[in-house]
C-alpha cells in the first residue's frame, strides 16, 4: 500500500500534467461517447460510472479530445494504466482491429454530428 506522501506526490505530478495540456472535450461529446458506445469500450460492460480513458495516455502525451477518449469501466480502465492500447489489447489477448474500427467509427460519426 502506497504511502500518504507518495500518494500526494503521485497527485502532483497528475494535475500537473493535466494543467500542462489543453482539453477540449466538453461533457455533452462524453455524454455522446458514452451512449455511442453503450458501455465499456473494451469488455463491454455496462456498470454504471464509465470512466473516461485516454487511448494515449496523458502521461504519454495524450489529452481529453474525442478521438483520444473512450469510456471504460474501473476495471479495465486500472489494468490498462498508462500503457498505449494497442499493447494493451494485445496482452489481454482482445480483438485489436475490431476495437480499432469501432473507435474510427464512433469518432467520426461524433465529428460529423
Amino acid at each position: 500500500m502506497p504511502s500518504r506522501t507518495r500518494t500526494a506526490r503521485y497527485a502532483r505530478r497528475r494535475q500537473r500534467r493535466m494543467a500542462g495540456v489543453a482539453h477540449d472535450l466538453t461533457a455533452g461529446q462524453w455524454a455522446a461517447l458514452v451512449e455511442s458506445w453503450g458501455g465499456c469500450a473494451y469488455c463491454g460492460s455496462t456498470a454504471p460510472g464509465l470512466q473516461k480513458d485516454c487511448l494515449l495516455p496523458i502521461s504519454r502525451g495524450g489529452r481529453y479530445t474525442l478521438a483520444n477518449v473512450v469510456p471504460a469501466c474501473r476495471s479495465c480502465n486500472a489494468s490498462k494504466c498508462n500503457t498505449e492500447v494497442t499493447t494493451w489489447l494485445r496482452r489481454k489477448r482482445l480483438d485489436e482491429r475490431a476495437f480499432l474500427v469501432r473507435q474510427a467509427e464512433v469518432a467520426r460519426a461524433l465529428a460529423s454530428a
